[in-house]
């Protein structure tokens, strides 16, 4: 497959070292343009209608969020790029969408395009970055959603209508407050990572829960949830997290 794509990135120096890196090991990436201002990188996507879009998240005038917004139908594969924007990162997780950490490692380079890859023939940008779009104009992080890849499509679930997730040889099982649970490919590490700052927390190696819905601990080490949800708790994480509790 060859992927028509464009690279925005306001640092020269930047966007040399990643086309190097494109042409040395992604030979199915065709870069057909590239440019510093992301005002014009606005107007190549509008002509050219790339498959992927490399794009710099800290620009100045426009940052690489301002310029996906700019697009109704935004429906082009992204790779973000940024050097240190924790939130920024946070963001495009929940969405499942691509990104890099500066300087570029050449193995995420090729696994990023390989994913990308992969979501270009499947054509799932559009709903993910509109619900990138949606969940940057949220101000509460428990109202955002995450994006959860299943075997009929994409799963929109918003956070705080995750129960817990518990992980079962690999895979992840999200229990909902309302609706069946969920069945993810991706492990509970995945997911503890993925909502690390939104009032999760492991309480156990194959269990992650959501603080706000714990109605009691008891003392033999388990918590009870909505519901009425028994939960263990690891005896080596209890102080820890009894300590959260208190803080």
């Amino acid at each position: 497959m060859n992927i028509k794509t464009i690279l925005i990135d306001d640092e020269r120096k930047a966007l040399a070292i990643l086309k190097n890196k494109l042409e040395r090991l992604c030979p199915n990436v065709d870069v057909i343009a590239q440019t510093q201002n992301p005002k014009e990188g606005i107007e190549l996507i509008k002509t050219l209608q790339p498959d992927l879009v490399f794009l710099d998240i800290a620009m100045p005038e426009l940052s690489g969020f301002d310029v996906l917004k700019q697009f109704e139908k935004p429906d082009f594969e992204i790779i973000f790029a940024t050097a240190f924007d924790n939130y920024a990162i946070e963001a495009i997780k929940h969405c499942a969408i691509g990104y890099l950490v500066k300087p570029v490692d050449n193995a995420d380079l090729i696994t990023a395009v390989n994913n990308a890859e992969t979501n270009i023939e499947e054509k799932t940008a559009l709903q993910k970055n509109k619900q990138l779009i949606e969940n940057l104009g949220t101000q509460t992080f428990q109202k955002k959603k995450i994006i959860i890849p299943s075997i009929e499509g994409l799963e929109f679930i918003k956070i705080e209508n995750i129960l817990h997730c518990e992980g079962e040889t690999g895979y992840t099982k999200i229990h909902l407050k309302e609706g069946k649970p969920l069945l993810s490919s991706n492990s509970i590490g995945h997911f503890n990572k993925l909502l690390e700052n939104s009032n999760f927390y492991l309480v156990h190696k194959s269990h992650l829960i959501n603080l706000n819905d714990i109605e009691k601990y008891l003392n033999e080490g388990y918590v009870i949830l909505s519901g009425n949800k028994k939960i263990p708790v690891s005896r080596n994480r209890r102080q820890e997290f009894l300590e959260k509790l208190k803080g």
